[in-house]
């Protein structure tokens, strides 16, 4: 007799995942597991060693920490304020029917591989304004696929994949790249004090990934993900139609939405009478006036998204009559949020999961001796570029946050690739495209679990489990991977200029 094969639910998987953490974190400590990794001063400039140690929460104060913390670390957990706000505005828009007139409208006479590129773009574009895209573009394309009379799995997996795997492809300075650029300048001064980089570097070869893998990315989802997936019955057969009433509806609720964003637009442009009230003022670059610390566009973008959402919902419903009064402007602000129950278990379990590696430190440790072994490379050209990318995807299923992870490699990575004549800032291109190849692989990563929550809402299949939902991800990481590396290795032959005054290659000290 063949023994029925098990099934764990993401829920049980990381219950699990959290325990063995918490073993794997004794029995390290009680080996003395730690890690020398260098950083560069602040206030000195010169390269500061630093030790970091496996902290050990198999023992009573480790327990005291995971239960004192483990309300406050799922409350403080980004993902779940994110997502639940979202789906606020995103209830709205789909209770009031504008989803369902704008995406049949959008789909009907359109080719499936051109919806599935138009959505794999916007991904792509939606990494400039880091996480945040994860909450909105995942639900959405999952009603893309819906109304599109496709299986909305299909959508969710291309959104998540192009998020996460085309995390850094961005034709402007991202918050993030404007974080990863200072650091990556305090790095480069160890070999030439007076080196500068403009926040144009990487144009260039930006504007070739992004369409590459917009293309690439297209055809894997139609050939490769779509095949896989079951038929959506509930609207496969069904043939929706467009009424005149639904159209005036949807040129109110857009209309009304372009007036909100002109009005957002004009409060983010600085200098003009009245404007720059969303700015922090403080910063110097523009990227970081507008996603920076103190910024109140950063810090309300997903209050102005889901209020664009509401804006866009409400105008289309008075003018269609689907909503007519306050009791269903209530009903529909909650339209998305039922249900969400195990939505909500799901991120609790996951938040006390990555809270507790992240407290026991391991990742870190496992960075900085990647970063001591990429420090030691005898490699030079296309042999060290490729050691580096390899070390940092590997260092990055462990250790997920790009900027805690760059300050641990930047000052062994920056040096020694300046050292072999490969310039900083395709340094910092490299690590970019190193980052993201394993992006969508890791549990670790805070809004996978975002992807697992939607991909259990919209299964009508057997059960969505953590790994199984892992899988759809490796053809995306496996074709990545391709481009990146030889997209690199192609610029650095080439000699080309990757992005405004900057270049693969440059001569130290000549």
């Amino acid at each position: 007799m063949f023994k029925k094969k098990i099934k764990l639910s993401p829920i049980m998987t990381f219950i699990i995942l959290t325990f063995a953490t918490i073993l794997l974190s004794g029995f390290l400590h009680l080996l003395n597991v730690q890690a020398e990794y260098a950083t560069v001063s602040k206030v000195t400039g010169d390269l500061v060693n630093n030790v970091v140690e496996v902290k050990n929460l198999f023992s009573i104060s480790g327990i005291k920490h995971i239960v004192s913390t483990a309300v406050s670390g799922f409350v403080n957990f980004d993902p779940l304020s994110t997502l639940i706000i979202v789906l606020i505005g995103i209830g709205v828009l789909e209770k009031s029917g504008f989803m369902k007139s704008f995406f049949t409208l959008l789909t009907r006479n359109s080719k499936k591989n051109t919806i599935t590129f138009i959505l794999v773009f916007m991904c792509l574009l939606f990494s400039l304004l880091g996480n945040i895209g994860y909450a909105i573009m995942l639900p959405i394309g999952a009603l893309l696929f819906k109304y599109g009379r496709r299986n909305p799995l299909g959508g969710i997996v291309a959104s998540f994949a192009s998020l996460s795997f085309g995390t850094g492809i961005n034709l402007f300075l991202s918050a993030n790249d404007s974080s990863l650029l200072s650091i990556t300048l305090s790095a480069a001064k160890t070999i030439d004090s007076n080196y500068k980089i403009g926040i144009f570097f990487f144009l260039y070869i930006m504007i070739f990934a992004l369409i590459l893998v917009s293309l690439v990315f297209t055809q894997l989802t139609e050939k490769k993900i779509m095949p896989k997936l079951p038929r959506y019955e509930a609207l496969e057969e069904e043939e929706i139609k467009i009424t005149n009433k639904e159209l005036r509806g949807l040129i109110i609720g857009l209309g009304a939405g372009i007036v909100y964003l002109l009005i957002i637009v004009y409060m983010i442009i600085p200098g003009l009478p009245l404007s720059g009230g969303l700015l922090d003022s403080s910063a110097t670059r523009y990227i970081d006036m507008l996603f920076g610390a103190n910024s109140l566009f950063n810090k309300g973008f997903i209050f102005i998204a889901t209020l664009f959402f509401v804006i866009i919902g409400l105008g289309y419903g008075f003018m269609t009559k689907s909503i007519r009064n306050n009791k269903d402007i209530a009903e529909s602000l909650g339209y998305s949020l039922d249900g969400i129950g195990s939505i909500i278990v799901l991120i609790f379990f996951a938040s006390l999961f990555i809270n507790v590696f992240e407290e026991s430190k391991i990742g870190e440790v496992i960075t900085a001796f990647i970063s001591n072994i990429i420090g030691g490379l005898g490699f030079n050209g296309i042999g060290l570029i490729l050691a580096v990318i390899l070390f940092i995807a590997i260092a990055n299923l462990f250790c997920p946050g790009s900027q805690t992870k760059w300050l641990i490699l930047s000052g062994s990575i920056v040096p020694l690739l300046m050292n072999a004549s490969i310039s900083p800032e395709f340094s910092q291109v490299i690590y970019t495209a190193a980052d993201s190849i394993t992006n969508g692989l890791t549990p670790l990563f805070a809004y996978f679990v975002i992807y697992i929550a939607f991909m259990e809402k919209y299964n009508k299949g057997e059960m969505v489990t953590l790994f199984g939902s892992i899988k759809y991800m490796v053809p995306y990481s496996t074709f990545i991977t391709i481009i990146w590396v030889g997209v690199i290795v192609g610029w650095y032959l080439l000699g080309v200029p990757i992005g405004i005054g900057s270049m693969p290659g440059v001569v130290y000290g000549a």
